[in-house]
This record gives C-alpha cells, structure tokens and sequence, in this order.
C-alpha cells in the first residue's frame, strides 16, 4: 500500500516551505499553508513566476511566531495572527479576497530584500475563499494557494522524470504538499479518491506546471528543465502537467508513515498515451 512519505507546509505563498513529519488539517487545508501572501501596489499578488529571488525566503513556524529567513538579513519574527487593524482587499487570480495588513515592519524587511516595493497580507479571519465549482462542491475552500488545498506527487513520479532529464532534481522544486510513496510512477494520474488517516481526498484534476519548478530553490536561478522533458513527455491541451490537485473532505491531522488507501481509480488525467 503506498504511505505518505513527506508533507510541506508553505505559509506565505511563493516563499520557502519546510516539511514537517505532522500537521494539522482545518478547512482550508494544512493548518498556515498558504495563510500569508505578498501583494504589489496594486494590491495583486507576487509571486516566483515574477519575482524569481522570491524562492530564497525561508519560512518556519516555531510556537506563536512565522518567522522569515533571507541570505544577508536578521530574521523577521511576526505574530501567526495579525495585530493590525488594516484591512484590504486582495486579488490572486480571479479571486478577490479580504486580507489584514501584517505591518510596516514586514513590508520594509520584504520590499528591501526582494527590491520591489510591497506588502505582507494574511487572510482575513471569516473570508471564504471558494475552489472553482467546475471541479469542486461548494463546501470546498482554500487559503491564497493557486487553486486548490493541496498538491500531491509521487516520488516515483519524481524519480521517472530525473531519469528522464539525466538529473537529479529535489521534491522541493515542484512544490507539493502531500508525497507519497510505495507506488508506480505517475500511479497518482488515475487516483480519483484516496483517503489518510480517516481524511478523505478528491483528486479532481492535474497540475498544470508553470515556470516555478525550473527555478533552483537555493540559487533563484532559471534552467530550462523540468519544462522542456515534461514537454515531451506529459504535454496535453498546450500544458504540461505532474503532479494532482486534491480537495479533502474534513479536518485531521496528518503524520509522515500513513497509509494512503486508494479508494477509486480512473482514466488518466491528463490523458496521455
């Protein structure tokens, strides 16, 4: 039976995660992923796609505090909730979404080190974020993550594209937060339900891939790869795809070792040869 053999948490959108071996799950997905985002002036979203140096921001939760790392800068401690009074409105995506200022302090320590100016923001306690009906029910909600609650991937998957490329790319590139072992490569494109630890999940549809992953984690620097394999081997419709989008049916805690039960299977999405 495959196990759930890594878990990420990414608490301000587009920085560093970190895995950890246990965490919680709320209605929105893993407890803080997701819950912070960097905006522009025009209150729209930041993220690696723009601003590449965006990936050497490490993130940490330890007790009541986030705390931000970056090469050359002492650390930014802040508060898990935010003690502004400042309320804004917030685009990521097509969505709009209420959000509280995190203060002057963290956008100086932001804006100075990414050279941009901007603003931390965390999502505001009542606002609804809805996942898009076409592939979820209206229960389903998510924090300022790119659509869903969570991303799950294989590492066989991940070990069939290295042999691919000739490489050896980390797990971290692509982002996940759930992985999972103890399976065929790319076994994850014809999962449609599977559960853990009692948590039901939904794996409606696959990930589109967009430029994040040919960015090194440790360098913010571009590469070709993993687009150009993926394109010729995981190509459907003009996207290229790795990876499962996953929507999940009630609050847990999930633990590095479970078993993840494959509850039904389908056709493979995307629908590759």
């Amino acid at each position: 039976m495959p196990i759930l053999s890594q878990i990420y948490v990414y608490p301000v959108k587009s920085l560093a995660g970190f895995p950890v071996s246990e965490w919680p799950v709320d209605e929105k997905g893993l407890l803080y992923d997701r819950k912070w985002m960097l905006v522009d002036r025009e209150r729209q979203f930041l993220s690696q796609r723009r601003l590449p140096q965006m990936a050497l921001i490490k993130t940490r939760i330890a007790g009541q505090h986030l705390i931000l790392s970056a090469p050359g800068r002492p650390e930014l401690e802040l508060p898990l909730q935010a003690e502004t009074d400042e309320t804004l409105e917030v685009t990521v995506w097509h969505d709009r979404c209420r959000a509280e200022a995190c203060g002057a302090a963290a956008d100086a320590w932001l804006s100075e080190f990414l050279q941009t100016d901007c603003r931390l923001v965390y999502q505001a306690a009542g606002d609804r974020r809805q996942v898009d009906l076409k592939y979820a029910t209206i229960d389903d909600q998510t924090a300022f993550s790119d659509g869903f609650p969570f991303l799950l991937v294989s590492e066989a998957s991940l070990a069939a594209l290295n042999q691919a490329m000739q490489l050896e790319y980390e797990m971290v590139r692509f982002r996940p937060n759930l992985v999972v072992s103890g399976c065929d490569s790319y076994a994850e494109d014809r999962w449609r339900r599977v559960s853990i630890n009692g948590i039901g999940f939904r794996l409606p549809k696959p990930c589109a891939r967009c430029p994040v992953p040919t960015i090194d984690p440790e360098t913010a620097i571009s590469g070709k790869e993993p687009l150009a394999t993926l394109s010729r081997l995981r190509k459907w419709q003009n996207k290229v795809y790795f990876g499962q989008n996953a929507l999940h049916d009630k609050s847990g805690v999930l633990a590095v070792g479970q078993s993840v039960q494959i509850d039904e299977i389908g056709e493979p999405q995307p629908p590759l040869p």
